[in-house]
């Protein structure tokens, strides 16, 4: 339990130290939507959107920690790991910025719904802390991040466990796919706020998409290898909780 505490600390302390490092300036095509950048009707609509899920994912993780209060360190983690590797913004063309989603890890752990939540707090302290993204778009970046990338990764982690696949290759899959689901969900949330004058829609889409794709597919490989490695740490160190949500077999 003291190592998992340390490791939670130690990344958090990282984040900080990392994103101020790395960090580049805000702008309007980022992996997380800045504030004020969205119509105000486009806005409303994705915390709409957003609402329902959240609230559902509170009574997941409600649920999680009635049952087994010895998870919370690892929920806790899972956060801690989401808010890293999201918090660093890499340079990437025409002045925009991409960065990792850590999603996957917590998807697999405890479900998506419960990653929506921890997702939406990521995004909250972000904003409020770290000027990435903001409050009116929060609704559209949880909708790409904390729900789409969840939803993809513990869809992907499951069917290739129900495929015979090694839970290694799910987990590289789960999380990397994770990763390029929420950009391309942000690709489309751009483009339906900004239309191209020809083209329309279509057009807008790939111009934001092919913005992001040059930085994004390797950083979604590059998540992916880094989420087996934290995957086989917990192995090695966590296994006892590891069992407890039935994502290793019991012994004997």
């Amino acid at each position: 339990m003291n190592k998992n505490r340390l490791i939670a600390t130690g990344l958090l302390v990282a984040a900080f130290t990392l994103y101020f490092t790395l960090n580049v300036p805000e702008t309007s095509y980022a992996m997380h939507i800045m504030e004020g950048f969205l119509p105000a009707g486009w806005a409303i609509f994705w915390w709409v959107v957003f609402l329902p899920f959240f609230l559902y994912g509170l009574r997941s993780i409600s649920k999680i920690v009635k049952e087994n209060p010895e998870l919370k360190l690892l929920l806790g983690l899972s956060g801690a790991f989401t808010f890293v590797l999201s918090a660093l913004k890499m340079p990437s063309v025409t002045g925009s910025s991409s960065h990792p989603t850590g999603t996957g890890l917590g998807a697999v752990l405890f479900g998506p719904t419960a990653m929506t939540v921890l997702g939406s707090f990521v995004l909250l302290f972000q904003a409020l802390l770290l000027a990435h993204g903001g409050l009116t778009t929060l609704g559209a970046n949880a909708v790409s991040m904390a729900i789409v990338g969840p939803f993809v990764a513990y869809g992907i982690f499951r069917l290739n466990t129900r495929m015979g696949g090694g839970e290694r290759l799910g987990i590289f899959l789960a999380a990397a796919l994770a990763d390029l689901a929420t950009y391309i969900v942000t690709s489309i949330q751009l483009a339906l706020a900004f239309p191209a004058e020809t083209g329309g829609v279509m057009a807008s889409f790939l111009k934001f998409a092919g913005i992001f794709a040059i930085t994004q597919v390797p950083l979604a490989i590059s998540e992916g290898l880094l989420t087996v490695i934290v995957w086989n740490f917990l192995k090695a160190y966590n296994a006892h909780e590891l069992k407890q949500l039935k994502l290793v077999k019991q012994e004997g």
